[in-house]
């Protein structure tokens, strides 16, 4: 079984953020899109006096996404993005165009993608924000 962590990363107040992630499927090898059926996600502000407590952004709760365009078939290594030597196989860049993701400074912020796959359990990538 694959090691859940969650990501965590700094943000701009109203700024967006590119998310990477390398993720891989119950089998531990690293999914394609052909794995996934679907994808969405969530921004919530969370309650810093209740490890429990979070709160949809609105605008940004349950957002569908195109698999083909935030899931890769190979590892990527480029030189803009990757911050290790294996790479990565899931990226997103937020969008804050119409809906604001991280309007509070000095806040955390919890981004939640849920990986539909073809067959099997949800995936479910965390990345927590934390605003300046």
């Amino acid at each position: 079984m694959a090691n859940a962590t969650e990501i965590y990363s700094t943000v701009f107040k109203n700024g967006s953020a590119t998310m990477l992630a390398r993720v891989v499927g119950a089998d531990a090898q690293a999914i394609v899109r052909a794995d996934i059926a679907s994808a969405a996600y969530s921004v919530f502000l969370l309650d810093g006096d209740d490890p429990d407590g979070r709160t949809a952004v609105t605008g940004q709760a349950d957002v569908s996404l195109t698999v083909a365009d935030v899931i890769f078939d190979t590892l990527q290594t480029d030189d803009l993005w990757t911050v290790d030597d294996t790479g990565y196989n899931f990226r997103h860049v937020l969008d804050v165009s119409a809906a604001e993701a991280f309007a509070v400074a000095g806040r955390a912020y919890l981004v939640e993608y849920r990986l539909t796959p073809a067959a099997g359990q949800v995936i479910v990538v965390r990345f927590r924000v934390n605003v300046i």
